[in-house]
């Protein structure tokens, strides 16, 4: 089928500029309709419009090339109207602070599985210890905090260097091993780490590290809640325009890795690593490069978990961290940053939101991710083409 044949934004029945403003304010009311959502059919309904919606989109190709080039030729319009809606969120939560909770949490998330898509996205690296980096981020910036009394502000960058250096240390030996048995020093190097800060006794071991300090912007303390134009918000929403920001900055630079040369490597070496080696691609360097960048990022979301439960323990840097991160990956579309963040978002609220279920909460979660997968193979928004010149 020629691509003429599909028909583009500017063939469509509406114009560009309203196909995106209805797909932002469509996701953002089904999101807060999920998080405000207190009765299980209703969430159950939620969720099978969202699969419902897959379903079309698989039968009916031709729509998501519509929505996707009209978010192209309108970029400007979709990044402007997207900080509105992140701004104005919280005020539509109001005092649920439940609700803002998810959010915050699906928000670091988000940032964890980008951190992990740079490796297994992209360069096809697969790698299960993105939850130790996200712990040792954590654990770097309580200790400073708790035993230094360094700010929020001060923890980021050490936090983040300290991390980046476990991720070369982890990267190097892996270059000798490939495939599974890469995985499985990536698991072996998670469970140490978490060993590690169950056993020693300045991490708080079992126990973990408690009164991490709440963190402070000019003279604003974020346990204080945001009064603006007589609108009062949960202290919360300090952490979600935090984590939102991080976010921002993960997204920035995932666009920003994924147009350059180190994207482009990543790439080669994840369709052929012999072929990359032999175009002059140093295969060793750049799988390093992947490790590091995740631990760095990952130790930024630790960071701000950190100061925001202001508790840590290590039973929240488990194997299973690492395993969730990886499935939001997968399901959400692995290479793809919009696709990344919405597996991030599915598979942070679909456990809390079935709760009630107990101790069939797994199963039925991992029945809607099959389902998903079933819907869309490649996940919900599968890698898209590179697009270079004026219009990429």
């Amino acid at each position: 089928m020629s691509t003429s044949a599909i028909p583009s934004a500017s063939q469509s029945a509406l114009p560009p500029v309203l196909i995106v403003v209805l797909a932002e304010i469509i996701g953002a009311a089904l999101l807060w309709a999920l998080l405000t959502a207190e009765s299980t059919p209703l969430v159950l309904a939620l969720f099978a419009v969202m699969g419902g919606a897959f379903a079309l989109i698989q039968l009916r190709p031709a729509i998501e090339e519509t929505i996707i080039s009209a978010f192209r030729s309108s970029r400007q319009l979709a990044t402007v109207l997207g900080i509105v809606i992140v701004l104005a969120y919280p005020f539509f939560l109001g005092n649920n602070t439940y609700a803002l909770h998810l959010v915050i949490v699906a928000l670091l998330y988000s940032v964890l599985a980008l951190a992990l898509n740079f490796q297994l996205g992209s360069a096809n690296i697969p790698n299960f210890a993105t939850g130790a980096t996200y712990g040792i981020g954590a654990y770097t910036s309580a200790l400073l905090a708790i035993n230094f009394g360094l700010s929020l502000w001060a923890t980021l960058p050490a936090a983040a260097l300290v991390a980046t250096a476990f991720g070369f240390l982890l990267g190097i030996p892996s270059m000798r091993a490939r495939d599974s048995y890469l995985a499985l020093v990536t698991i072996a190097f998670g469970i140490v780490i978490h060993q590690m800060l169950n056993n020693l006794s300045w991490t708080g071991g079992p126990n973990g590290l408690v009164g991490i300090p709440a963190p402070s912007l000019f003279g604003h303390s974020f346990m204080q809640p945001i009064v603006v134009f007589g609108f009062r918000l949960p202290s919360q929403a300090n952490f979600y325009y935090l984590a939102a920001s991080l976010l921002g900055l993960a997204i920035l630079s995932a666009k920003r890795l994924h147009e350059s040369r180190i994207g482009l490597a990543w790439n080669a070496i994840r369709a052929d690593e012999l072929a990359a080696r032999c175009q002059g691609i140093n295969v060793a360097w750049y799988k390093i490069l992947a490790f590091a960048v995740d631990a760095f990022l990952a130790a930024f979301a630790g960071t701000i978990y950190a100061f925001y439960v202001s508790y840590i323990s290590p039973d929240n840097f488990t194997f299973l961290v690492s395993v969730t991160i990886m499935t939001m990956v997968i399901v959400g579309g692995m290479d793809n940053t919009f696709g990344v963040i919405v597996g991030a978002f599915l598979l942070t609220l679909l456990p809390e939101k079935l709760r009630i279920f107990s101790d069939y909460r797994l199963l039925f979660v991992s029945v809607v991710v099959i389902l998903f997968l079933v819907l869309r193979p490649k996940g919900l928004f599968p890698q898209r083409p590179r697009h270079y010149g004026a219009h990429s």
